[in-house]
């Protein structure tokens, strides 16, 4: 019996070095997809870095495109008319090509700023309440209900911000023009707010419940503990649903083309005509001469909003370190 017990252990020990080996290869072929996956999508935004890029440099290396477009033109004031001032102007498609990136950086501030002064309290409020103070039913149905606002395509927001809220601000308060920044940006607001909302909302949520139960036993109310305790332990996270937004809403396209008015002013009124960067783009890229310098300065506004972009994150990213730092008491 002993014997016939050592011959299966023997038997059974090549069987289970085989299932072993074979279950290493399983996981190293899916280690390995996994892998190719993920190098997969920062192959894919290296490759579109690379074309947009390489499209904008056009304007950079041919003399034609230099003289048409240089970076004088785009960022200086320029002579438009005889016995006038120099004035910033975009009209790439005129006689004489006036291709002035100021008007289009105005507008584009215009619209974020007004989206954002709108949608950071509203959204950074709500999560609040709802992380803080909602009973917990109000709170199922009120987080789903806000989310479910980020599923609406930016065009039905746009539309909307064209049919509704433009007429209803000028009928209102008397505006000069009916659409406007206002008017855009309280659209892109409508865009950010459900961004802002569930990133914040989950950031508060994850502020350790012992904050909250010193806090309280120290003889502050609920709301001292929200405003003073919970907002700040949360405040990276609420930093990243901000930038989130902000980046939604300066590179949101429809919405603007849909509701700015496409008038490229430069005016700090924001009842004003404005015609924005990311709008420009989809506006002039269907009718634009492939190879021309207009199409070259096309892609160079998307390089500036990737630009743009890129620093805010960097920026966010290296005051949420030092936020995180000061919270945890690793630089004292």
């Amino acid at each position: 019996m002993q014997g016939q017990g050592l011959v299966e252990t023997v038997t059974a020990a090549p069987r289970l070095s085989s299932a072993a080996r074979r279950r290493q290869i399983r996981e190293k072929i899916i280690a390995g997809i996994i892998t190719a996956a993920a190098f997969t999508g920062i192959a894919a935004l290296v490759l579109i870095l690379v074309f947009i890029a390489k499209e904008a440099l056009t304007l950079f290396l041919d003399a034609h495109a230099r003289e048409e477009a240089s970076l004088s033109k785009m960022f200086l004031p320029q002579v438009v008319r005889a016995n006038r001032p120099p004035a910033f102007v975009w009209q790439p498609v005129s006689n004489v090509p006036k291709v002035s990136m100021i008007p289009l950086f105005i507008g584009t501030l215009k619209t974020t700023l007004v989206s954002m002064v709108v949608a950071v309290p509203v959204g950074v409020a709500g999560a609040l309440y709802a992380a803080e103070f909602a009973p917990r039913r109000l709170r199922e149905v009120l987080k789903p209900t806000i989310e479910l606002l980020a599923g609406i395509p930016s065009v039905v927001l746009g539309f909307f911000a064209l049919m509704v809220l433009a007429t209803f601000l000028q009928d209102t308060f008397g505006l000069p023009t009916r659409l406007n920044a206002v008017v855009a940006g309280l659209g892109l607001a409508l865009a950010i707010v459900p961004v802002i909302f569930t990133v914040s909302e989950d950031a508060l949520t994850a502020v350790p419940r012992s904050y909250r139960e010193a806090s309280l036993a120290l003889g502050a109310t609920p709301w001292e503990t929200a405003w003073k305790v919970v907002l700040p332990a949360a405040a990276p996270g609420i930093l990243a649903a901000c930038v989130l937004g902000f980046g939604r809403a300066i590179g949101e396209t429809m919405i603007v083309l849909m509701a700015s008015g496409n008038a490229a002013i430069v005016s700090w009124n924001f009842t004003d005509s404005v015609r924005s960067m990311s709008a420009t783009i989809a506006a002039e890229m269907g009718e634009v001469v492939v190879g021309s310098p207009h199409y070259s300065l096309l892609f160079f506004i998307g390089v500036e909003l990737f630009l743009f972009t890129f620093v805010l994150n960097m920026v966010a990213s290296t005051w949420t370190r030092r936020v995180l730092k000061r919270l945890t008491g690793a630089g004292a």
